[in-house]
C-alpha cells in the first residue's frame, strides 16, 4: 500500500482495489501557460530564478528607490508627451493664467502652460515627473556612494559600477535637457550657459554647437532638438543600461555585510518569490506615495513666474537643479582668463572647468579599476567592507563629497552674497582657496577617523564591551567591568581582509642581473603603501591574541 497527498487531502490506495482518479481538463489558462512555455521556457526560467537568495540590509533599498523613481519618471513622462508641443514657433498667450494674457512666447512654453492649468491633472504631473527626477539622480548618487565606500565595485562588479556610472551622467544631463523643455526665462538662462560652455571648446567647439543648436542661440531648433534628445535618445539609452544592470545584479549576485553564516561563496537572505517581490511591490507604492505627496505641497520649477524665454533679459536668482549646481560653481571660481594665439582668443575661464568637470566624471568611472591595480586582487568579493576598514578609499570618497558641496555653494555665490549680506569676491575667494585646501583637510581628518575607529574595535575584540558597571578591587583601585563580545559580535568586526601593500622586485635576479624597475611599478608600490601600509591601516587582532588575553585577566 503506497500513500499520496493531493489537493484535498491523503488517499489510501492499493493498486489491486482501486481505480486511477479521472484526469481533471486544463483550463484556458493552463493551456495557455504550457503554449507559453514550450515556446518560451518560461517555467523553466522562473522554476531556476524566482526562489533565488537576496540579502537584506536598509542600504541595499537605495537602488529600488532608483528603480522605482526611473519608473516613475517613464509614466508620467509619457502623460506630458501627449500635450506636450516641442516647437519654438511663437504665438501670443490667451489662456487661463491672466497675468501673462497678451504675452508673446514659444508654443513650447504655452503647451506647458496649458498642461499646468488646462489639462485636469497636468499640474500634478509635471510636479511628479520634476519631483521624481531629481529624486531619481539623488539616489543614484547615494546609491553609488553606498557601493564606493563598501567597496561593492570590486570583482565581477567593475562593469557594472560603469553601467550606474553612465545611468548617473545620463541622468544628469537628461534632467538638463527635461527642464530646459518648456523654454522659459530659467531654463533659457541654463541653455545660455551651456552654449557658452560648448563654445570654449578650442577649433570644434563652434561646429559642436551648429550640430547641437542649429544655429545661433535661440533660433529655431533648439527645443525640438532636445525634446527628441530627452523623450527618445536618452532614456532609450537609459532603459538599455538598466537592463543589463539589473541583469548583471542578478548573475553575480547580490553584495552582503559580514556576519556568521556568511562567505563569499553564499548568500544569507530571503527568496526573490514570494517574500523578497512582496517587500519590493510594497517599497514602489511607498516610493510613488511620496514622491506624489511631496509634489502635491511643494512647488518645483513654477514656469508661470519665470515668464517665456527672452534674450535680453536672466531670471532673478537663476540657479540649475542641485545635481547640476557644482558644474556653475566650477566656472564661478575660474579667473576670467583669456588666450590669444594665431587670431582665436582661447576662453580658459570655461574651458578650464569643462575640462575639469570631465577629468572628475572620468576618475569617477574608471575609479576601481585605478584600485583594482594598485591592489593587484584578483579574486571574487561579495562581502562588503566596512567602510571604517578602508580609510584610504573612505578619505577619497569624503573628500570628493567635500568637494561637491563647496562648489555648490560657489555657484550660488549670490544668493549666500545678498542673503547673509556678505561680499561675493570674498565668497568667491573663500571657494577658490576651499577647492585645493578643503579636500586635503577632509580626506586627512575622515582618514585618522578611520583608523580611530580601527584601534577601538581592537580594543572591543580584545577587552569586551563596557559595561557601565564600576568595581573596586581589594587594593582600593575602580576599574570598569567589560563584557566579552559574542561569536557573532567577534566575527562582523574581524572578517575583513587586510591586504600586504605590493613590493618591488628585488635589486638583482636569480643571476645577479640588475633588474630594471618601471615608473609604474614604482608608483604602485607607492600608492600600494598608502593604502596598505603602517599608515593605511590598524593591525586587526589575531585569534592568538584574543586567547592569551580571554584566558587570563584580560578582562576585568
Amino acid at each position: 500500500m503506497t500513500t499520496t497527498h493531493g489537493t484535498h487531502g491523503a488517499a489510501a490506495t492499493n493498486g489491486s482495489s482501486s481505480a486511477a482518479a479521472p484526469t481533471k481538463p486544463a483550463s484556458p489558462g493552463e493551456k495557455a501557460a504550457d503554449w507559453l512555455d514550450g515556446r518560451l521556457g518560461i517555467y523553466t526560467l522562473a522554476k531556476s530564478n524566482l526562489r533565488k537568495i537576496f540579502p537584506d540590509h536598509w542600504s541595499f533599498m537605495l537602488g529600488e528607490i532608483c528603480l522605482y523613481s526611473f519608473i516613475i519618471i517613464i509614466l508620467t513622462g509619457v502623460y506630458l508627451t501627449l500635450f506636450f508641443n516641442p516647437s519654438m514657433g511663437e504665438v501670443v498667450y490667451h489662456g487661463s493664467y491672466t497675468p501673462l494674457d497678451g504675452i508673446r512666447m514659444s508654443e513650447a512654453f504655452k503647451s506647458a502652460m496649458d498642461i499646468s492649468f488646462d489639462v485636469r491633472g497636468g499640474l500634478l504631473i509635471r510636479q511628479i515627473h520634476h519631483w521624481a527626477a531629481i529624486v531619481f539622480v539623488a539616489a543614484m548618487v547615494v546609491h553609488m556612494m553606498r557601493i564606493f565606500f563598501t567597496g561593492a565595485f570590486r570583482k565581477p562588479r567593475e562593469i557594472n559600477w560603469l553601467f550606474g556610472f553612465l545611468l548617473l551622467f545620463l541622468g544628469m544631463f537628461d534632467g538638463f535637457m527635461g527642464y530646459s523643455l518648456p523654454d522659459d526665462l530659467l531654463s533659457g538662462t541654463g541653455i545660455r550657459f551651456m552654449e557658452g560652455a560648448i563654445l570654449s571648446v578650442p577649433i570644434v567647439g563652434t561646429y559642436i554647437q551648429m550640430f547641437l543648436y542649429g544655429g545661433q542661440f535661440p533660433g529655431t531648433d533648439i527645443i525640438p532638438r532636445f525634446f527628441t534628445i530627452h523623450v527618445l535618445l536618452i532614456p532609450g539609452i537609459m532603459l538599455g543600461l538598466l537592463v543589463a544592470h539589473l541583469i548583471l545584479v542578478f548573475y553575480h549576485k547580490h553584495t552582503q555585510w559580514a556576519g556568521p553564516g556568511k562567505s563569499e561563496k553564499n548568500v544569507v537572505g530571503m527568496p526573490l518569490m514570494p517574500v523578497y517581490m512582496a517587500k519590493a511591490g510594497g517599497f514602489f507604492f511607498l516610493v510613488f506615495g511620496v514622491i506624489a505627496a511631496v509634489s502635491a505641497v511643494a512647488t518645483v520649477n513654477p514656469i508661470w513666474m519665470f515668464g517665456p524665454y527672452r534674450p535680453d533679459q536672466v531670471s532673478t536668482d537663476a540657479q540649475p537643479d542641485w545635481y547640476m549646481g557644482f558644474s556653475e560653481g566650477l566656472i564661478r571660481i575660474m579667473p576670467g582668463w583669456e588666450l590669444h594665439t594665431w587670431g582665436h582668443t582661447w576662453e580658459l575661464g570655461v574651458f578650464i572647468p569643462l575640462v575639469v568637470f570631465g577629468l572628475v566624471m572620468v576618475a569617477i568611472g574608471v575609479y576601481p579599476f585605478i584600485e583594482g591595480w594598485i591592489t593587484g586582487d584578483k579574486r571574487e568579493h561579495h562581502i562588503l567592507d566596512r567602510p571604517r576598514n578602508a580609510p584610504v578609499r573612505t578619505g577619497i570618497g569624503a573628500a570628493w563629497a567635500a568637494e561637491y558641496i563647496l562648489l555648490l555653494v560657489a555657484g550660488g555665490n549670490d544668493l549666500f552674497a545678498t542673503h547673509f549680506h556678505l561680499s561675493i569676491n570674498a565668497i568667491t575667494w573663500v571657494s577658490r582657496i576651499g577647492f585645493f585646501v578643503l579636500p586635503v583637510i577632509v580626506f586627512m581628518v575622515t582618514k585618522r577617523w578611520c583608523l580611530g575607529l580601527q584601534r577601538r574595535d581592537k580594543e572591543k575584540v580584545l577587552h569586551g564591551r563596557e559595561s557601565g558597571v564600576i568595581k573596586r578591587l581589594p587594593h582600593g583601585e575602580f576599574i570598569e567591568v567589560h563584557a566579552p563580545l559574542d561569536q557573532a559580535d567577534l566575527h562582523t568586526l574581524t572578517a575583513h581582509e587586510q591586504l600586504k601593500p605590493a613590493e618591488l622586485p628585488a635589486a638583482v635576479d636569480e643571476n645577479g642581473v640588475k633588474r630594471k624597475v618601471t615608473a609604474s611599478q614604482k608608483l604602485r608600490a607607492k600608492l600600494s603603501r598608502g593604502y596598505f601600509g603602517e599608515t593605511g591601516q590598524i593591525p586587526k587582532p589575531t585569534a592568538e591574541e584574543h586567547a592569551e588575553i580571554t584566558s587570563g585577566h584580560g578582562h576585568h
